[in-house]
């Protein structure tokens, strides 16, 4: 029998032979989708977050900044932006409001907004040049259409306003939150990454990686408070009510760590943790219906200077 690896690599060669590579009939839905490479980026595409919204689904390049566009019902994603446009070399974390996409662009210290329909860049803001690192990870965006964006280097939480979505050309990214002096105390290394905004706006949960832990943050008083009960190194976040989805990378393995989380969200407790054969480094996540799609990075073979395998994104029923 061949390995998952070695399926993933036959439907590569397939593609950039130019061949066509059979869909699901119509009854099934792919569990895996093939991300196709293109651009600078190639064979190493390297994908961190993920967005979705009804049946299409976009996926960044963090080497070249590619957004990819699937369907659910195909197995294979294709280019959607090109890399390096607009500025954006690295696209991480991803979200879709209406007809918009907001791109984080990890270490540029830019978020891009797109109109989906069109694929014209509708917004550009960049953090303060002050000098210090930066890396702008993943994104939420409230009931009402505040954009929030976490940077794991700087201790701050930024906030785009509703009514400020659209640039006309690269404008400041509002820092809404300073963490220094709160119950978050940024760290050496990766701090506040995922991040996910409650169903009636009042509060924020992000996850702080390289201390494995999990805060409540109040989008009204702008207070900071440590979720108790709770201990992952929680990447991407996404939330269903009161049911956090964490990924938690662990090598090749990860792990969907499901919590639930207790009313006034300062408290949680694990419920689960579940993995799948076709995790390789998940990162993030996107919910779609009863199902979580689940970006598959491959960062340990970057950092081990291995060849990586053909990118993909797995489709898991999300656990209760």
């Amino acid at each position: 029998m061949r390995s998952h690896r070695s399926v993933r690599a036959a439907l590569a060669a397939l593609l950039l032979l130019g061949l066509a590579v059979p869909t699901a009939n119509a009854h099934d839905t792919p569990t895996e989708y093939l991300l196709d490479p293109a651009g600078t980026a190639a064979a190493a595409i390297f994908p961190e977050g993920i967005a979705a919204r009804g049946d299409t689904f976009y996926v960044g390049s963090t080497t070249d900044g590619t957004v990819y566009r699937g369907d659910l019902r195909s197995p294979t994603a294709t280019p959607f932006l090109p890399g390096g446009a607009d500025g954006r070399t690295s696209a991480v974390g991803m979200k879709i409001d209406g007809r918009t996409l907001f791109v984080a662009g990890g270490a540029t210290g830019r978020v891009f907004a797109y109109d989906v329909r069109t694929r014209e860049l509708t917004g550009t803001w960049e953090v303060e040049q002050t000098g210090a690192p930066t890396f702008l990870n993943d994104i939420a965006i409230s009931p009402r259409g505040d954009v929030y964006v976490t940077d794991s280097l700087r201790p701050a939480l930024y906030r785009i306003d509703r009514a400020e979505r659209r640039t006309a050309s690269v404008e400041t990214l509002p820092t809404f939150l300073d963490f220094t002096g709160t119950a978050l105390t940024y760290q050496p290394g990766f701090n506040v990454n995922g991040i996910v905004v409650s169903h009636d706006g009042r509060y924020a949960v992000v996850a702080q990686s390289n201390t494995a832990t999990l805060y409540r943050v109040g989008l009204r008083d702008r207070s900071v408070t440590r979720i108790d009960g709770v201990t992952v190194a929680g990447d991407g976040l996404v939330l269903a009510g009161r049911t956090l989805y964490a990924v938690e990378r662990q090598g090749d393995v990860g792990y969907i760590v499901t919590i639930a989380l207790d009313r006034r969200l300062t408290a949680g407790t694990v419920l689960s943790r579940t993995t799948d054969p076709g995790f390789d480094d998940p990162t993030t996540a996107a919910l779609v219906g009863r199902s979580l799609l689940v970006v598959n990075s491959q960062f340990g073979e970057r950092s081990s200077g291995e060849t990586p395998g053909p990118f993909t994104v797995s489709r898991v029923r999300a656990p209760r």
